[in-house]
């Protein structure tokens, strides 16, 4: 059932309110009243209690050979986001992954996010020195190079270290509603919450990092954060050894096993299949 959820904030704490309400100051946080779909109320397939999302960025050689493998396995589908420049080093293994039925999404062409990073400075490069229309042009490019490449069009995107803005200062603008336009789905990263399936932003999924864990770490984050019948989304960069920026092989395994064993409740599937799932249960428009 949709129910109409009016969300406001006094000016210490957060409160249910109603339109006759007359606490709420004119200067208050301006949330606008949502129709949402109740958690409780989301159907998985297979009586899942819970989605699962496996992505991994940039186009890394390690995910198309050691990755896929361990993927394909065990039928497994996954997202990979990627730019085209590193998708041409092993182009025969990216044409196979994606006839294997994984998701291919952009990922920009320049990986472009804060200047603040040392790799960018010395190039004089950074998100806070470009503009709408030039990151558009950049993604475009990229989605353009992945159709050539692949075949495919991507629509499903990732934000490059999950940073979602252009410019600086009061010339700050958010690039989340040009993804919204382009894009079925944009992925975050670095989040410290699942998806809730009936309140999410579809341009704005939250992202898990998995790089760096064991199987057990994993299971654990994907314990603490499934309530809400969440959508919980993982993110890792290279596969092989544990690390900084990978995803350990061994881990990978053991966690595919886990999530497609039907006695733990959860649908492991690709972004954009869940997405059309959920948006099919969630019947209010955006």
């Amino acid at each position: 059932m949709l129910r109409h959820i009016a969300l406001c904030l006094s000016a210490t704490v957060m409160l249910g309110c109603t339109s006759t309400s007359a606490s709420i100051s004119a200067k208050a946080a301006k949330n606008t009243p949502l129709y949402v779909v109740e958690a409780a109320t989301i159907r998985y397939p297979n009586q899942a209690r819970n989605a699962v999302s496996l992505t991994f960025d940039d186009g890394r050689a390690s995910q198309v050979l050691v990755g896929t493998p361990i993927l394909d396995k065990y039928q497994a589908k996954a997202t990979f986001y990627v730019m085209a420049g590193a998708v041409n080093l092993q182009l025969a293994r990216w044409q196979h992954a994606v006839a294997n039925g994984h998701e291919i999404g952009n990922h920009t062409t320049s990986h472009l996010c804060t200047g603040n990073f040392q790799w960018l400075r010395d190039k004089n490069a950074g998100l806070e020195q470009v503009d709408l229309t030039w990151l558009r042009n950049d993604i475009e490019q990229n989605n353009q190079a992945l159709k050539t490449a692949l075949g495919v069009t991507p629509t499903a995107f990732a934000y490059p270290c999950g940073n979602t803005f252009v410019g600086r200062g009061l010339k700050t603008q958010s690039y989340v509603p040009l993804i919204a336009e382009m894009f079925d789905s944009g992925r975050t990263w670095l989040d410290e919450t699942g998806n809730n399936p009936g309140y999410t932003d579809f341009a704005q999924l939250t992202g898990i990092r998995m790089d760096g864990l064991s199987f057990d770490e994993i299971k654990t984050i994907l314990e603490q954060l499934r309530g809400n019948q969440s959508w919980l989304i993982l993110a890792g960069h290279d596969v092989g050894e544990k690390g900084l920026y990978s995803v350990d092989q061994q881990a990978l395994a053991r966690l595919i096993e886990y999530l497609q064993d039907p006695a733990n409740g959860y649908w492991l599937d690709t972004v954009s299949n869940v997405a059309k799932h959920l948006r099919a249960e969630r019947t209010q428009p955006e």
